[in-house]
């Protein structure tokens, strides 16, 4: 959905000096995308994973100046632009969840499809592991992530396995714990929904990295460091993802007048207006090319007025 994200952003960066800021730099495919569609605009790129930033800084050095990237997570944006000097941006982009490189890394331990150390962490200086989460955690605490951020239905099941074993040998490994899971799931639930691991992995990767904590804050600062006629687009893979920008976008769009007025004063009026309607999905032809863009899910909205407080 990478050319819908740009052509939803053009009409805000198809203007001199326009700053675009990528909250989830990766690889670089989406800031090299911008650099080059755009190039006039300047370019502030986030990512927490120091190896992402080394890797896509080779990718970007041929834009030279134009593009600074900068070793944070998203929710420090306000932080990164006033360190800049920058009060306001033209664009902003999200592309959330797991990158490309975190996946097909096994050492990271974020794919279930093969055994790695149980890490997840997105940047792996600092943090607490999935092993340890897995290790230490009370089982009502693990019930309740499984649960909240994996809608797992068999999170006790599950949970309660887990502890079992854990008392008998410390979690380490992925292949450990996807066996676990398949064990001790009925049959009924291993015939639908995919690799039976899926949410519980998607839970702890969460878990680990502050995911939803982090995307709550971060949404609604993006948005208050757009200018007006300033545009957000952002990607998301899950529904917890997806819901948390859907209720930020409709917020920002609302009128929050008390009903029965007969003018609408101007600090009660919508500050944003939503790009999209509902959510965007990609093409057949986008899922055929690459398969992880399946659960994809697009909104944007515009800025239309500043905040009045």
């Amino acid at each position: 959905m990478l050319q819908r994200c740009l052509d939803l952003l053009a009409p805000a960066l198809e203007r001199p000096d326009a700053v675009v800021v990528d909250c989830t730099l990766g690889l670089g495919g989406h800031s090299e995308a911008l650099l080059e569609r755009f190039p006039e605009a300047r370019l502030v790129a986030l990512d927490r994973d120091k190896e992402a930033l080394r890797l896509s800084g080779e990718r970007l050095a041929r834009f030279g100046e134009r593009a600074l990237l900068v070793h944070a997570v998203y929710d420090e944006l306000p932080e990164v632009l006033d360190r800049l000097g920058t009060r306001r941006v033209q664009g902003v982009l999200f592309d959330l969840g797991v990158s490309s490189m975190q996946l097909d890394e096994a050492d990271r331990g974020f794919a279930y499809a093969q055994d790695a150390p149980l890490d997840m962490r997105m940047d792996q200086t600092t943090g607490i592991s999935a092993a340890e989460v897995l290790n230490t955690y009370p089982a009502g605490e693990l019930v309740r992530i499984l649960r909240a951020y994996g809608e797992e239905k068999q999170a006790r099941r599950i949970v309660a396995a887990v502890v079992r074993e854990r008392d008998r040998e410390p979690f380490s490994h992925s292949a450990r714990l996807v066996e676990l899971i398949r064990d001790a799931l009925p049959q009924a639930a291993k015939r639908t929904g995919g690799n039976p691991a899926k949410r519980t992995f998607q839970a702890l990767r969460i878990e680990v990295n502050g995911e939803l904590s982090v995307l709550e804050r971060a949404v609604p600062a993006a948005v208050g460091a757009l200018a007006v006629g300033g545009r957000i687009a952002v990607l998301s893979y899950q529904s917890l993802e997806d819901r948390l920008v859907k209720q930020v976008l409709a917020a920002g769009a609302a009128n929050t007048a008390p009903p029965g007025l007969p003018v609408v004063p101007e600090r009660y009026q919508p500050r944003l207006k939503l790009l999209t309607r509902g959510a965007e999905l990609p093409t057949e032809e986008e899922v055929a090319e690459n398969r992880r863009a399946a659960p994809a899910r697009l909104r944007g909205a515009e800025r239309i007025r500043e905040s009045i407080e």
